[in-house]
């Protein structure tokens, strides 16, 4: 195989993992349509159930990632992972990642661009205590491939001891694209570790920016005073912050300090 049709493979499937954004081998078809674990069908919009369903019944392949520990509690945890875009916003301000955006278009549902070719949606179709849910659909270009689309359903599991917290992600990943969807089974036993790269980065920004937040240096506290966010997802964390709530003015700044 030439050096240039060993890398087109190679993209083929970092193409389709890149679509989940956010987050062992390919396990096969999901055995029921429709995941228990959300709960009734009908809870959901007509198009959200017929995304979901064809992902669970027709996954092209699925991987399960276990992220760094996070040495947080675990509401701290939980608050990064329910405010994306302030995550993502610290993350480009500590350098742990360049041009990762995400964007809240409401409370469940986020715009997201890695930066490398990937961009789409995701939305939240449950939350647990110590469990989220989510629905990605998006595409990736590549001026081998072309744009390639897609959707995943992806379960992050968070287990708490003390005070630190284990992500665990299992993603189910659909390809459009039948071509592509054929080579990412063919490969993934070949090349699952970039699969789970690329599952494990969101995992790794998470667990990076919870560890500078509850940082004694009170860096995080006066970045997220200074940064443009929504305030939704800034109170999200500030909740799980006291520290840093109490030094906020109403409004989201911090009082000035006297020389």
């Amino acid at each position: 195989m030439t050096k240039v049709s060993s890398r087109r493979l190679t993209i083929f499937v970092t193409a389709g993992i890149v679509l989940l954004l956010l987050a062992t081998a390919a396990n096969g078809t999901a055995a029921k349509p429709w995941p228990s674990l959300l709960g009734s069908r009908e809870a959901f919009p007509p198009e959200v159930s017929a995304a979901v369903e064809r992902v669970w019944s027709e996954p092209t392949l699925s991987r399960t990632v276990n992220g760094p520990s996070a040495r947080v509690p675990l509401n701290v945890y939980v608050a990064f992972v329910d405010a994306p875009e302030v995550t993502a916003a610290a993350a480009r301000f500590r350098k742990i990642t360049r041009s990762y955006e995400v964007r809240a278009l409401d409370d469940d549902r986020f715009w997201g661009d890695d930066g490398d070719g990937a961009r789409g949606l995701a939305q939240v179709l449950r939350r647990e205590p110590r469990r989220r849910v989510f629905l990605s659909q998006g595409e990736h270009s590549s001026s081998f491939l072309g744009t390639i689309s897609g959707s995943a359903l992806t379960v992050l599991d968070l287990e708490s001891r003390r005070d630190t917290v284990d992500p665990r992600l299992t993603a189910y990943v659909h390809i459009d694209d039948r071509v592509a969807a054929t080579l990412a089974r063919l490969l993934v036993p070949t090349l699952g570790f970039i699969a789970d790269r690329k599952l494990g980065e969101g995992l790794r920004l998470t667990t990076a920016v919870a560890e500078w937040a509850v940082d004694r240096s009170g860096g995080f506290c006066d970045w997220l005073a200074r940064e443009a966010v929504p305030p939704v997802q800034r109170d999200r964390v500030l909740v799980a912050l006291p520290t840093c709530a109490a030094g906020l003015r109403p409004g989201g700044s911090r009082p000035s300090q006297s020389p």
